[in-house]
């Protein structure tokens, strides 16, 4: 049996991943072509740095950042500053809003995120 064109291509098609990121319930959902994926608890910006909203890109990554990071770095062409989803190296801060606008998650789920999602992966924030 052959298989046409368009079924090899999409066969071999790489997953599609875009991140919703929703500051009230402080969940970061990961979406696999449309449907989510998993979900994630994190921490947002505090009162005086808040997380930005809006719809973003990720644009660079790095693996063991250093500092306050994680495990993970993903960042964003959010205005204004440099704004990312990291890892953390206080996990008691998940749930919290006490960063100076990034969102922290724990470095397992960075990992697991980042190892998934390419640059370019859109991330919506609400």
């Amino acid at each position: 049996m052959f298989i046409s064109y368009p079924d090899y291509e999409e066969l071999y098609r790489a997953p599609r991943y875009s991140i919703t990121v929703n500051t009230a319930e402080k969940r970061m959902t990961l979406y696999r072509d449309g449907k989510v994926f998993k979900t994630y608890p994190i921490a947002i910006g505090k009162p005086s740095t808040p997380t930005p909203k809006g719809t973003f890109k990720i644009i660079n990554k790095a693996v063991n950042p250093g500092g306050p990071f994680g495990a993970r770095w993903m960042g964003l062409n959010a205005p204004n500053g440099d704004y990312g989803i990291h890892g953390t190296n206080n996990p008691s801060s998940i749930g919290k809003a006490v960063s100076n606008g990034c969102i922290r998650t724990y470095n397992n789920n960075v990992i697991e995120i980042f190892n998934l999602v390419p640059i370019g992966t859109i991330v919506t924030i609400v």
